[in-house]
């Protein structure tokens, strides 16, 4: 049985906390620009974009930075990040930020 990848741990990791899940999604900000999303979950009023950084590497701060500004130009709930793994200035300012950073670790817990 080969091991689930990070995109297919993510869809069943938030159907089962009860969110409605769209994957590749396209949304436009108020400006007009298209922005793409790995995934758009939904429950209840709650609105979160999610990006997957399926990467051998480790995913930094400047990504999270990235993901953050392109977030609040869609004017979307605080968005999630789903990496093999985050580097500390990434997950500090995540903190912060109240963005959430996910592993392959912290999706298979759950399920």
């Amino acid at each position: 049985m080969r091991p689930l990848r990070l995109r297919e741990l993510a869809v069943r990791y938030f159907r089962r906390l009860g969110y409605r899940v769209e994957q590749d999604v396209e949304l436009s900000d108020p400006a007009g620009r298209t922005h793409k999303l790995d995934m758009l979950v939904r429950r209840g009023d709650e609105v979160r974009p999610v990006w997957i950084k399926e990467w051998k590497r480790t995913v930094g701060v400047n990504v999270v930075i990235g993901v953050d500004v392109e977030a609040e130009e869609l004017r979307v709930g605080p968005p999630i990040i789903i990496g093999t793994r985050f580097s500390d200035r990434a997950r500090s300012y995540a903190s912060r930020k109240g963005i959430t950073l996910l592993t392959g670790g912290d999706l298979e817990e759950l399920l």
